[in-house]
């Protein structure tokens, strides 16, 4: 796979065009993500999973979210950055060949680039919270050499 970030991006704009623009998930495929990846059929079929995938799950991904963030409220989050979140926590838990630091680290830069000053650093500390608390109920699977990260706990 070529560009996993513009492939991220592409999801992104996806689950914005079916959040708020209440577009079908099968639309955004076809008017964001297929024409902004053009021919790379790895990019397309990764933004695609990862759209759909965080879709159907994310009434859970936004438990996940509520349990880290500190007097506030997931309906009351920024849009970008509650999409932000969802993504990488399908990341996280779905897609077993991306490391969990590969998943956070490009949260924070789509965070920098589509949102606030101050959301790279959120989207990073709720992030970090819910690994860690992920890890503690063994529901982070990664599979493939570098994957398997050692743990001191």
């Amino acid at each position: 796979m070529q560009n996993r970030r513009a492939a991220r991006e592409a999801a992104l704009k996806s689950l914005y065009a079916v959040e708020v623009g209440k577009n079908s998930t099968q639309d955004a495929t076809k008017v964001i993500i297929k024409p902004s990846l053009k021919n790379d059929y790895d990019s397309v079929r990764f933004a695609e999973k990862l759209l759909m995938v965080t879709v159907d799950h994310a009434t859970e991904y936004d438990e996940i979210i509520d349990e880290h963030i500190n007097n506030w409220e997931v309906n009351r989050l920024a849009v970008i950055d509650k999409l932000i979140l969802r993504m990488a926590i399908s990341e996280l838990l779905l897609f077993e060949e991306i490391p969990t630091k590969v998943s956070i680290n490009e949260a924070i830069e789509l965070a920098k680039k589509y949102s606030t000053r101050k959301s790279g650093n959120f989207v990073n500390g709720i992030l970090d919270a819910a690994l860690t608390h992920l890890k503690k109920e063994n529901k982070i699977n990664k599979k493939g050499r570098g994957l398997i990260e050692e743990s001191n706990h």
